[in-house]
């Protein structure tokens, strides 16, 4: 049995970074950080939820195009779009060229200018495509590749949570879990994810298993220029910022799966 603290962090991750019916019974710097902590746990189980509803589609007899849209449907579900959304209005508030206070007044909006469009348009067919791709190739790689994609899209959050990142508002989620995971912690759980995602990767063979590895490596690596050009602009990181480090670390953890 988890720990009282363990507790409180695991539902403070499922009940901020999803929809699944966790109640979040504390809301303070410890819970955050252990909720980040466990990050890519959530992670995992979203992505086993998208590879199902893929593998599902392909056993009724669809195609992998199809079972490529279902698996990307499933997280954008479980987190009610908030990562999207997320991806979007940072695209907007990058693109907007403006001052730091103002663009952060452009991304709280509820609307999502043309940045924002464009940007989700690419980001979506990326994921999609490659997806078809490993569903093409088998159904077991394209569930691995959902899990892979979910599990380091979410481990891109606790990195951009660790010490040292400030937010650049005040208050909303930003400010609730930037910097509350130590930098060792930050990068412990990261190098237990990349070990076990070339235990997985192992199962389909040595070459498989260095190609998801190097696919959770460039996730992080997209995540940490992206996060670094953020707090540039901004001052800091927002609840926005998160989701376009999850969406982006997602995407080009799939990319880097179907290269080669």
């Amino acid at each position: 049995m988890p720990s009282i603290p363990a507790a409180h962090g695991l539902r403070f991750a499922f009940g901020t970074l999803s929809v699944l019916p966790v109640r979040v019974t504390r809301w303070d710097r410890e819970a955050a950080r252990g909720g980040m902590r466990c990050a890519p746990l959530v992670g995992a189980v979203v992505g086993l939820a998208a590879g199902a509803a893929g593998l599902l589609l392909l056993a009724l007899g669809a195609g992998p195009l199809l079972a490529a849209v279902a698996t990307v449907a499933v997280p954008a579900v479980l987190t009610r779009g908030l990562h999207l959304d997320g991806i979007a209005d940072t695209a907007d508030g990058l693109g907007s060229g403006k001052p730091a206070e103002d663009a952060l007044v452009i991304m709280k909006r509820s609307d999502i200018g043309p940045f924002g469009v464009i940007t989700l348009l690419f980001v979506l067919f990326a994921q999609v495509a490659a997806l078809a791709e490993v569903y093409g190739d088998s159904w077991a790689r394209g569930v691995f590749a959902a899990v892979v994609s979910a599990t380091a899209a979410r481990l891109a959050l606790t990195l951009a949570a660790r010490v040292g990142v400030p937010a650049a508002r005040p208050e909303g989620l930003g400010a609730a879990v930037a910097g509350v995971v130590p930098v060792r912690a930050a990068f412990g759980v990261a190098a237990v994810v990349v070990a076990l995602t070339a235990l997985g990767g192992a199962a389909f063979g040595a070459y498989d298993a260095v190609r998801a590895v190097l696919a959770v490596v460039v996730a992080l690596g997209a995540a940490e220029v992206l996060l670094r050009h953020c707090v540039r602009r901004f001052g800091g990181v927002t609840g926005d910022v998160f989701g376009g480090l999850a969406e982006s670390a997602g995407t080009a953890a799939l990319v880097v799966l179907v290269l080669g």
